[in-house]
């Protein structure tokens, strides 16, 4: 076990922008890139699912997608800026009140967290009406090893702040939580992150699903599931995970950076 835990991955350090106006873009881009992704795999459902950037310059302001336009078509240019009293204060389209009412009260409860990232995917809204933690059955969902929170709670569109309040402190310091009959939350402490992290919790309750149904899974060690977290599960681990994702998506659908 000793030397299992000395094994680290060979993660490169990722190029930091050199001026906050190059920092905005580059979160930007990267926003458009999840949104596409998102698009890719099935996320979208209908006006439902936002994914959020804090503004390197204005920390009380985030980036968001335009209310109404679907994930396949963001552009990093048509996300909107909007404040801490939800007003839209760069661009053209309204903001999602549901996404003001969560993500406003995500940023201001975790100074760390740079994005965050929720949508209605189908694994993981299923996976919630459970109301219970994922277990660590797979390596990959060992990353979220008493690392996510569950939100215990429905009760219909999440239109105000605090109910924001209370999804924030189900959350805690955690990377991710579960909202009862709803479905998932991811964070980071930069875009690439969030966005891996809810496409690999995503999986992570389509393979639970699926070894639940066809019998009864042997769940991975606690003492195994701590230590592949801390293999896996690190910021740098998630950042560096979303990197092939990025690579493939710009080739395929360059007009996002626009």
């Amino acid at each position: 076990m000793a030397q299992a835990a000395a094994i680290t991955l060979n993660i490169p350090a990722p190029a930091k922008p050199a001026t906050l106006a190059d920092e905005r873009l580059h979160r930007k881009q990267r926003m458009a890139a999840g949104f596409r992704l998102f698009a890719r795999f099935g996320y979208d459902e209908g006006v439902a699912g936002h994914i959020t950037a804090r503004d390197p310059e204005q920390p009380d302001h985030f980036w968001v997608n335009p209310f109404g336009v679907h994930f396949a078509h963001v552009r990093a240019s048509d996300l909107i800026l909007v404040n801490s009293r939800g007003e839209v204060v760069e661009g053209k389209h309204p903001v999602n009140r549901a996404a003001f009412a969560i993500h406003s009260r995500v940023h201001e409860a975790r100074p760390d967290v740079v994005a965050a990232a929720h949508s209605h995917s189908m694994y993981g809204k299923s996976w919630s009406c459970l109301g219970k933690l994922l277990d660590p059955l797979t390596q990959d969902a060992c990353a979220f090893y008493e690392d996510h929170g569950l939100f215990d709670d429905f009760t219909g569109i999440v239109y105000d702040t605090s109910e924001g309040d209370r999804i924030a402190a189900a959350l805690g310091p955690r990377k991710a939580a579960i909202l009862r009959n709803h479905g998932l939350l991811t964070v980071g402490q930069t875009v690439d992150e969030a966005v891996w992290w809810f496409i690999a919790m995503d999986r992570s309750c389509q393979s639970q699903l699926l070894a639940q149904a066809a019998g009864t899974p042997v769940p991975i060690r606690h003492e195994d599931a701590l230590l592949t977290r801390s293999q896996l599960g690190t910021p740098a681990a998630g950042c560096f995970q979303f990197q092939p994702l990025w690579q493939w998506i710009t080739r395929l659908e360059p007009d996002l950076l626009d």
